[in-house]
């Protein structure tokens, strides 16, 4: 069900908006210069260009703070920018509205939220991730349900087809998402050519390779920032993908037709030791942060990265544009389909159901993502976005990087969600500190096995 709904999410979402004439994300009756409201009529009683909510409760002068809880903290990424200049606009538009901006890292925003929601006190407006890890928020009763959001200025219309049911339970929706992307391998051309690596690898023994080569011209072969533990899970789960045949090896751990000692596993677990084992991180990864890790890409010290393609805007605004290129993780021993990706419905907004300020705070975010799309279609970040933007790629001067992701994401033939999208998070916990040790020391790839299936047997649900 994973496979087949996101799929037609992707296959709709992307193949139909962003085919050969590059008429990225496109939403409807809107242009990318046009400054009418990017995805709704003009709201009578806003000043501003933005589709904002009906007349709210923020017109009635009562001074109002609502704190916006993110996950951008990179100036130097057009997500950054973006937030910034969304919430400027409104607190311009509405005088009486203070945005506070409570900016991490990723890592730090999940903790932090686990904290803030064990004591009741999430903030207006968090970070959260679809599925599996938002389900204890909202049974819990922490997020107030959005459909009204949506409801107004045609909001919803503009998120691609299938995308909201990774955040919707009981026929709610408790959050919005920030994009829809897949995951692939950036790699940067000069560092390929000093080498002398004429071609990406389509296999992971050629992958092992080169990271060999580019181990001995003294280049780091893959960038990583380990000390977040979702980005070595992220990787795993691409290696997994492949030696299962294909998607749906945790789906069929949760229906009891496989276990974690599935030969697929522990082969997954081999290869990704042999990653390890020939030197294709940073020294230190576990104790660079993911932030840190990607700048090891982005500066030029790395080969390669393994990440998903929100990172597209970012490597453009970076001293590598227009040296990156990036390709389908490779097959594993002769197994997987290179069209079948990690697929990462993005982190998403929700806002929390002890709000003081509830009604303003919806107000807030319905402007925030109706603007949204069109921010970062100006920011060239709308590559991986999960609403639709009109506009053309290479009429708006978008990279070569840009159109290449936007062509892998033509040729996705289905995938498989993160593993702590779709574990219960006890388990996930053991999963992300288990292929993080591996970074640390070599361990017998079938005990990595039989821990993860202990910790499923023992959090079953």
């Amino acid at each position: 069900m994973v496979k087949r709904n996101m799929q037609k999410s992707l296959a709709i979402g992307f193949s139909a908006l962003m085919a050969l004439s590059l008429a990225a994300c496109g939403n409807s009756g809107n242009n990318a210069n046009d400054s009418a409201a990017t995805n709704a009529p003009k709201s009578t009683n806003s000043t501003n260009s933005g589709g904002n909510a009906a007349e709210p409760a923020t017109d009635s002068g009562k001074k109002v703070t609502i704190t916006f809880q993110n996950i951008y903290p990179d100036p130097a990424t057009p997500s950054h920018k973006m937030i910034n200049e969304l919430t400027e606009q409104y607190m311009k538009d509405h005088p009486n509205v203070t945005i506070e901006l409570d900016t991490l890292n990723t890592d730090q925003q999940k903790v932090k939220l686990k904290t803030q929601a064990a004591s009741k006190e999430v903030p207006d407006i968090t970070i959260v991730n679809p599925a599996a890890q938002m389900k204890p928020f909202v049974d819990a009763g922490l997020f107030a349900p959005l459909n009204d959001v949506l409801d107004q200025n045609g909001l919803k219309d503009t998120y691609q087809e299938g995308l909201l049911d990774y955040y919707s339970f009981d026929g709610n929706v408790y959050a919005l998402p920030d994009g829809n992307n897949i995951e692939v391998v950036y790699y940067n051309k000069e560092l390929f050519e000093q080498a002398g690596i004429a071609n990406t690898p389509t296999t992971f023994e050629e992958m092992l390779q080169d990271v060999k080569i580019l181990k001995e011209k003294g280049i780091t072969p893959l960038a990583i920032g380990e000390k977040d533990s979702w980005t070595g899970s992220f990787l795993f789960m691409n290696i997994l993908l492949r030696t299962n045949g294909g998607p749906g090896f945790l789906q069929d751990v949760l229906s009891g037709k496989k276990t974690f000692e599935d030969p697929a596993f522990i082969e997954a677990v081999d290869a990704f030791q042999q990653l390890v084992q020939a030197g294709a991180f940073p020294d230190g990864a576990t104790s660079i942060d993911a932030n840190a890790g990607g700048n090891i890409f982005k500066s030029g010290k790395a080969a390669m990265w393994v990440i998903g393609s929100w990172e597209t805007g970012a490597i453009d605004a970076s001293s590598v544009a227009g040296k990156v290129g990036a390709f389908q993780f490779p097959t594993v021993n002769g197994k997987g389909n290179p069209n079948e990706f990690m697929l990462a419905p993005g982190s998403a907004f929700a806002i929390s159901a002890n709000s003081e300020h509830l009604a303003e705070t919806k107000d807030f975010l319905n402007f925030f993502a109706s603007n949204l799309p069109k921010k970062q279609f100006e920011l060239k970040n709308a590559v991986g976005l999960g609403q639709k933007v009109d506009g053309d790629l290479k009429a708006a001067g978008y990279s070569d990087l840009a159109v290449n992701i936007a062509g892998l994401f033509n040729q996705v033939q289905g995938g498989d969600l993160a593993f702590d999208n779709t574990m219960n998070p006890a388990t996930a916990q053991v999963h992300l500190s288990s292929i993080q040790n591996l970074f640390v020391q070599k361990v017998d790839s079938a005990a990595v096995a039989k821990e993860h299936q202990q910790a499923f047997e023992a959090n079953k649900e």
